[in-house]
């Protein structure tokens, strides 16, 4: 019989993992303070993730450690749309010197899968493996866009509309609006709507139903994508690049 019902101590293990993430490393006190659970018992799932190699402890603090490099990778392996579109999002950000993205959804979430940075890139935040909500970003949008309005009703009651900055979507009408002329135009727009002073250019990465399965992007910051270059040059560019990227998926 199946069971549904979550295992305790691996959900515990798995909060203890997130919990160091998120703070980029602590000691046992500040986990247990920080998830409301006992030192003893944060203490010894810390214990048995140092043993099996997937923490490091350095003083009184431990780290995630590069093992889930190697399981981060081996998932990323198995997404067939990563191996085909890494070329060309490396293209992407060697010809406009930008930030260029692909993304996927999971859970309800966008996932970066991969990203490069071009000669005059800025600093971000982002990262393979990071995750936000889908209407912060113009890769999200331009998923949920090839989507059907029950999925996106779904990802709305499982994580609702955060706002991120004050350009953030965060009203229902208007994020349906948008996904229409996104649908529409075949590209969406990020104006600030995650970082501040960034703009961003997005394409859906379609399958033959023409339901999105991807998204890539190109983002840089808000005074070099301007008129021309941020209206039509990059939207170009991004249309080019998932075109091929879906004639590949299709042939390989």
């Amino acid at each position: 019989m199946t069971s549904t019902v979550p295992v305790k101590a691996a959900k515990v293990t798995l909060e203890i993992v997130d919990t160091l993430r998120q703070l980029n490393g602590a000691g046992v006190s500040e986990i247990a303070q920080q998830l409301d659970k006992p030192t003893s018992t944060v203490y010894d799932h810390l214990q048995t993730l140092e043993r099996e190699e997937y923490l490091v402890k350095e003083g009184d603090k431990y780290y995630i450690s590069t093992r889930f490099l190697q399981l981060g990778n081996q998932a990323r392996s198995r997404k067939k749309v990563f191996e085909i579109s890494r070329p060309e999002v490396d293209e992407l950000a060697e010809k406009t010197g930008e930030h260029a993205n692909l993304m996927i959804e999971e859970h309800g979430l966008g996932v970066f899968l991969y990203k490069a940075r071009g000669s005059d890139a800025v600093q971000l935040d982002t990262h393979a493996g990071m995750r936000v909500p889908l209407q912060t970003t113009a890769l999200g949008k331009t998923i949920m866009a090839f989507r059907s309005r029950s999925e996106v009703e779904g990802v709305l009651d499982q994580h609702g509309l955060p706002k991120v900055t004050e350009n953030t979507i965060s009203d229902p009408d208007e994020l349906f609006n948008r996904l229409d002329q996104i649908r529409e135009r075949g590209y969406a727009y990020d104006d600030e709507e995650r970082v501040n002073g960034m703009r961003c250019v997005a394409a859906p990465i379609t399958n033959d139903d023409g339901r999105a399965i991807a998204a890539v992007s190109i983002s840089g910051p808000k005074s070099r994508m301007q008129e021309e270059r941020f209206t039509n040059e990059i939207p170009e560019r991004i249309l080019r690049c998932a075109n091929v990227i879906e004639v590949n998926l299709t042939y390989s």
